[in-house]
């Protein structure tokens, strides 16, 4: 499956922000399939229902619930933990929430970076660090052409700002603290995110989750915003190969966009359409524009050449296959399925059943 090494993280100490979200929670239970020993530090669950327990991701791990913002509890787990890998991804990561919470979003996206960064500097154990942002850090002109990662940085609303600036402050650091190589750092652009146990409030596809389960048409409010979906497992599998290589090697580190192969790149309309069709039961949406809705960026493309050429990686699922694993998924859910076999399939389906993790 493009160039994980799942032999690798086993054994290996890796520290996770975020754990307790919808992308950490999978990120760990791959790691701990994997046999990796891993430390995870973040809020309580941001939801209620949640994947993390849901599925059991905590039996697995240690959890150390703080938050990020707390430098001197963060201090504390870090350094016990002493993590050769750290994966920063605790964020608040809604764009809707930015605008109504600014100031709590730029305490957490950007000082919660430069906190963990500072953990990284005072540590000997560290070799690995990637730093999870968005496809949104880019200067948007709505132009519908794709970001490569050379171009400016500058989010327009609080959520995207604040990512911007947690770029800059992992350059910074990298820049004045790991010049000399004892740490490889790296930060990732992922494109929008679908999966399973995804329970947030503003996102299409809970949105189309929730609606479906009562019954009820889904409410679109943007329609025609063009969007890089792709199933959450693409992304954590590239920032595990990126966190993999880089171990070894520091040409390896860098920025990353990480996104769906073009075609995939579609509006929120398209998106709808598949769920809808792979949900069945005449399952339909309905465009709602809201009034004075804040600021999105009409169109959001990556161009993910950087990390097919360095890694050999292209996206595994395309994205009719990532909507079918969530409809899967969440009606698996609907119907009491053991939830944890469920997230273990899809992670093995997803690597493929022949793979070391089967060992």
């Amino acid at each position: 499956m493009n160039n994980f090494d799942s032999s690798f993280y086993k054994r290996k100490k890796v520290f996770i922000t975020g754990h307790t979200g919808f992308k950490g929670a999978w990120l760990c239970r791959i790691l701990t399939l994997a046999g990796a020993d891993v430390t995870g530090y973040a809020l309580k669950p941001p939801t209620n229902p949640n994947l993390f327990e849901i599925a059991g991701i905590g039996k697995d791990i240690n959890s150390v619930i703080g938050d990020i913002r707390d430098f001197h509890k963060l201090r504390r787990a870090f350094d016990e933990a002493k993590p050769e890998i750290v994966i920063h991804m605790a964020a608040q990561p809604i764009v809707k929430e930015g605008y109504e919470r600014p100031l709590y979003t730029y305490e957490t996206n950007v000082m919660g970076t430069a906190n963990i960064l500072e953990c990284v500097r005072l540590s000997d154990s560290v070799k690995s660090f990637l730093n999870v942002t968005t496809d949104k850090v880019y200067l948007n002109r709505d132009l519908d052409e794709a970001f490569v990662e050379d171009e400016p940085l500058d989010g327009y609303d609080p959520y995207s700002n604040s990512k911007s600036c947690s770029e800059l402050v992992t350059h910074s650091y990298r820049s004045s603290y790991f010049s000399d190589g004892r740490v490889a750092v790296s930060t990732a652009r992922a494109g929008n995110v679908i999966g399973g146990g995804d329970f947030a409030r503003d996102r299409i596809i809970p949105d189309c989750v929730r609606a479906a389960m009562e019954g009820k048409p889904v409410i679109i409010r943007n329609p025609n915003s063009t969007r890089p979906y792709q199933h959450v497992l693409e992304p954590l599998f590239a920032y595990l190969m990126i966190g993999k290589a880089q171990y070894g090697d520091i040409t390896k580190s860098g920025s990353y966009n990480v996104g769906p192969d073009e075609s995939d790149c579609v509006t929120t309309g398209v998106l709808a359409d598949m769920f809808c069709k792979a949900w069945g039961n005449g399952q339909r949406w309905e465009n709602k524009a809201e009034k004075n809705a804040p600021h999105e960026a009409k169109y959001l493309k990556l161009n993910c050449d950087k990390l097919r050429q360095t890694f050999a990686w292209n996206p595994h699922w395309n994205l009719e296959k990532a909507v079918e694993k969530v409809v899967e998924w969440s009606k698996a859910w609907l119907e009491n399925e053991d939830l944890r076999s469920v997230t273990d399939r899809q992670i093995k389906e997803y690597i493929g059943q022949i793979d070391e993790l089967e060992k």
